[in-house]
Formats: structure tokens, sequence, C-alpha cells
């Protein structure tokens, strides 16, 4: 029965029809009361069935009430208030469940995504389309030009461009070659590659998104725990009013009318619309917002705390300026390129990204000095890379231009890579981590949002941390700090009552991650960022920070608009019911069910939501 409550609506509505249609041609009272009659049958058996589940579980539900309402209206014979409101009632749930269908649409988009079938190498080298199921780790895998990469792994051969938007949000493709991981449920716009199977089903990222984003949507906030409640002991006060109107007027439409007027359907499905909608459109973007709780939290952060290396910088050191000093500087440069090649130091990878494309020279006698560098024979002449203390060490003598060449990339934050050839200063690199593109406008944002206070936690030098902090504008800035120190900074803060999110790369900083009243990784789809944090930024892109917070907002402040709508529409029809002589029962669920709607469709809004500039 409640399987067909759709269909049953539908009939019951072509009755209601019928009844008035003959009213209002042949005018035949008989056939117009029994088809009415008929129509609140229909209309009540599915109603009544789920009020009686519910009693069963000691749960007084809005089902009860319209129930009780249409036992009264038969009883006084007023049909066609019955029928009408029978249908009414049915009609609202049936626009409930569809808008709300359309609000899950993230959803059904993802698992839409997820791949199907896998091309897999047999035991006779063939590759044969399987079942994705049956792909086992360790499998290896062929994907060709438009197919979708069936698990996450690792490129063995092949090359291709990866449209990479169902985990990262972003369309523009990522090129792959060996080496490079793969995600499921991604597409390979152009190339073939053979990968390696490493995470599997469930376990891949692509899987965990689809996970993370249902327990996300069915996920209770603090507001709608509350209203839960609330109606656990609304509904009852309902009926006692209702009896205690009926005490008092001896007047049984007027009871049964209230209790149709009362009954909180859209206070109950408001909030949850809100929030459905909102982390469907944050899954949209490549953004996981991990919970109604968490969107509660982050809409009302007065303070964001970052890690400078990978989120506020790009984290990969690069070559930022450079002094050349003397002759023979190409020979200089290709003795560096030599040098560095061998080396495994952190800045060898960024010089030698600068020096690009360079004749390399066999090295001979190679001496590490520790904390200051490497000395060499290259090319036969004696050639020293590193520090300032290893060019003193070697006895370079330093004019008053290289002095203040070296001060001067040191007060803009810079490690400096120094390169002498036979005790001559030749080459002066200064190499640091580059500040994201787009950050400081990105942090403008932010405090548009609300956000007073911005501050950055560094575990490098407070000199280079100063730099970052005047450039981009920040509240506050503190180096030289350990892990354990940013987690005791992050209580301190909450301990003056700031409410605090921490925005990290989810690996060495997830016990500040967790700490934090809203954690925020620079995810990339990590298992720790997935893990740790309560929002992940999946394409480790800061753009999305603004959209996410004002993503919350607008969620926020959608809920406490869908709860003023509800209850402001059933104080305004139990006034007019009570003070005035046009509210009558149909009218009222008429404006009750139209009051679900609104609070539907206000929420469904959240699903074009996008951010002011």
């Amino acid at each position: 029965m409640l399987s067909k409550k759709n269909q049953i609506a539908l009939l019951s509505g072509i009755v209601i029809a019928l009844a008035f249609l003959s009213r209002w041609t042949v005018g035949h009272q008989g056939f117009f009361q029994g088809a009415l009659i008929i129509a609140s049958l229909l209309g009540i058996l599915p109603i009544a069935i789920q009020a009686y589940q519910a009693l069963r579980v000691k749960v007084v539900s809005i089902d009860v009430l319209v129930t009780i309402a249409v036992l009264g209206a038969f009883v006084i014979q007023n049909f066609e208030e019955s029928a009408i409101v029978t249908f009414l009632f049915l009609f609202g749930a049936y626009l409930e469940q569809r808008t709300l269908n359309k609000t899950r649409s993230a959803i059904k988009e993802l698992v839409e995504m997820a791949p199907e079938t896998a091309l897999k190498q047999m035991d006779d080298g063939e590759f044969v389309e399987v079942d994705v199921d049956e792909v086992e780790v360790g499998d290896l895998l062929l994907v060709k030009t438009g197919a979708k990469v069936p698990v996450d792994g690792t490129v063995l051969s092949g090359e291709g461009s990866v449209n990479e938007a169902s985990i990262t949000g972003e369309s523009i493709p990522v090129a792959k070659e060996q080496g490079s991981t793969v995600f499921a449920g991604t597409i390979l716009d152009n190339g073939t590659l053979q990968i390696v199977a490493e995470r599997v089903g469930e376990d891949t990222t692509f899987g965990r998104i689809i996970e993370l984003v249902e327990e996300a949507q069915d996920s209770k906030s603090e507001a709608e725990r509350f209203i839960d409640r609330f109606s656990k002991y609304y509904t009852p006060a309902v009926l006692v009013i209702g009896f205690l109107v009926w005490l008092i007027s001896r007047d049984l439409e007027l009871a049964i009318t209230i209790l149709v007027l009362g009954c909180p359907g859209a206070l109950v499905i408001g909030v949850p619309v809100s929030n459905v909608a909102g982390i469907g459109n944050g899954a949209r973007h490549g953004i996981l917002l991990k919970g109604s709780e968490v969107i509660g939290d982050f809409s009302r952060v007065d303070t964001i705390v970052f890690d400078k290396t990978g989120t506020l910088t790009m984290g990969n050191p690069s070559v930022a300026e450079a002094e050349y000093y003397g002759d023979d500087l190409g020979q200089a440069r290709s003795y560096l390129a030599s040098i560095e090649r061998e080396s495994d130091h952190p800045l060898a990878k960024a010089v030698l990204e600068y020096l690009g494309e360079t004749t390399f020279y066999p090295v001979e006698g190679t001496e590490v000095v520790k904390g200051e560098g490497i000395v060499a024979l290259v090319d036969g002449r004696r050639v020293a890379v590193g520090n300032a203390a290893l060019m003193e060490r070697e006895q370079v003598a330093f004019s008053p231009q290289n002095r203040a060449d070296l001060e001067r990339l040191e007060r803009e934050g810079n490690s400096l890579v120094l390169t002498s050839v036979d005790g001559e200063l030749k080459i002066l690199l200064g190499v640091r981590d580059q500040i994201r593109p787009g950050v400081k406008d990105d942090l403008a944002r932010l405090k548009r949002l609300g956000v007073k206070n911005l501050v950055m936690l560094s575990g490098d030098n407070q000199g280079t941390v100063d730099l970052v902090s005047r450039e981009l504008g920040l509240t506050e800035a503190h180096g030289n700090m350990l892990p354990e120190d940013k987690s005791a900074y992050i209580t301190k803060l909450m301990e003056q009552g700031k409410i605090v999110a921490f925005v990290g790369d989810g690996v060495n900083d997830s016990p500040s991650l967790a700490l934090a009243q809203i954690g925020i990784a620079m995810g990339g789809g990590t298992d720790v960022a997935i893990e740790t944090s309560d929002v992940v930024l999946m394409n480790s892109q800061f753009s999305r920070l603004p959209h996410a917070l004002g993503l919350a907002k607008a969620t926020a402040r959608n809920m406490k608009q869908n709860i003023i709508i509800a209850v402001g529409v059933v104080l305004v029809l139990l006034a007019g019911v009570l003070l005035s002589e046009w509210v009558n029962m149909s009218i009222g669920m008429l404006v009750h069910e139209g009051s679900i709607l609104v609070v539907i469709l206000n929420g469904m809004r959240l699903l074009s939501f996008k951010l002011r500039s």
C-alpha cells in the first residue's frame, strides 16, 4: 500500500476532480458526496498505515494528526475537507520526495561516474574486459582513450591526459606518464595507459568520496537533532491543544482544523534539505564537507590558522633570483649542474630545474661538508657549491657588491646557494618556496566572509615567515614551530573563545587538523587528508576555501530561513483559524503543503550556489 502512495494520490485527485465537475455541471449531490467519500478513504489508507507504524514505536507523527483530523471530518460529515486534506497531504509528500531526490543529485552523478568494467591482463597476456569487481590489487590493466580509469593505481607504461573532475572538481586534463598516480572514476581523454591496481572497489579514492558524501548527507546537525526532539513533543502538544479547544468551544470542526494546521511538516523537512543541498554543491566542486555538524561549526569560524609549506605556498622550492659574477658564466652553470645532479639535497632539484639543458662534466673527489655544501673537482677545477659558511671555509673573497646581494636575498626570505670556481665566486642563487598564485585575493575573500584572524604557523625560520606574512597581509605569523607547538597554539586560541579552523596538508599537521574545531585538508585525495579532517579540498586548490566557507555560511543561513518560514506559517494559520473566518481545513492544508514546497525550493537554491567575487 505504501509503495503505491503516489498512484493513490493521483487516483484520489482524479476522483475529487470528477466530484467537483459533476457538481458544477449536473449538480448531482449524491454522486458528489460519494466520490468525496471514496477519495477520502483512498487517501487515508496509506496515511493511517504510516500513523499506525509510528504509534507502534511510540512516536506521535504528523500522520497521526492527519488521520485523527480526517476521522473527525468524517464524524461531522465534512467529506469535502477530508478528501482535499488527504489528497494535499499525499501530493505534498510526493513533491517532498521528488525534490529531495533532486538535491541528492550529487551522489547520483558520482555513482554514475563509477567505472563498471576494466580491461584486465589474463595469464596468456591478453587484455580481457571484466567486471570491475573482479579486479584485485596487483592486476595489470589497460586504459584506452575515452575510458574510465577503473581503480587507483600507478602508470607502468604509456602517456595520456586524464580528466580528474570526479576527484578534484577541475576539468583541466592532467598529463600522466610512467610513475604517475591515477584515480578510479577519472577519464582518459587521450593516449593509452597500462596501470597496476593498488586500491580497488570501495577502497579507491573515488569510492571513499562517495561513501563520505553519503554519510555526510545522512548525518544530522545540532539543529536537526533539536527539531527531532521538538517534533517529538510538539505533535502530542498539538493534539492536547486541539482537545482543549474542543472541550472549551465544543466546536469539533475548529479542533480538527487546528490538528491539521499544527502539522510541523515544513519544520521537519526544512533543515535536512538545506544540508543535503549544501553538501551536494560542495561535492560537485571538489569540496568534501563531512557532515551537517561540520557545516554549522564551519559557518561560525572567526579564526583560520594556516600551515605555510604546501598550503599558502606551493611546497616546491624554486629559484627566485640569480646573480652572476665574472667571466665564463656558461661553464660555471655547467659545473654547478654537474654537482647538483649527484646531490640529494632538497634544493638541488630546484637548481637543476632552473639551469635547464646544459653540459655535464665528470665529478671527482667529492667532499660533503655537513651543513655547508659540497666541494669537488669538475673538469680539473675546484668547485664549491653551498652556503656562505662554505665559501668562507674555501677562502672565497666577497666584494661589497657580493655582500650586498647576499644580505638582500636573505632579507627576502631566500635560502642561498653559492657557487665558486677555483676560489672565485661565480653564481649566487636565491631559492624559496613560491606563494600559491591568487592566495592573496583568496585571503581577502575570507576576510570579507567574516574571518577576523588569519594566522600562519610554520616550521620555517621567522624571517621567511614574516616575509610571507607581510606579502599576504596576515594577522599573525609564527615560525620555528614544531607540530606540538602548533597544537598548543591552537589550544590557546580556542581557550580564548575563538572558533578555529586549521588548514594544512593532512600529513605532518594531522594533530592540528584533529584538534581544531574545523580541520581543513589540502588533500589531493590522500588517505590521511580524508580521514583526519572535517573539510577536504580534493584538488589541493586554495581557491576552493572561500567557496567552502561561503557555502557553509549560505547553508546555515538557509536552515534558519527555512525554520522561520515553517514556524511563521504555522503561527499565521493558527492565528487565522482562531481570530478570523477565512482559514478552514482545506485552505490551511493547502498553505501548509505550500510551505513545505517553499522550504524545499529554498534549500535547493544551494545546489547552484556560487561565491560572489
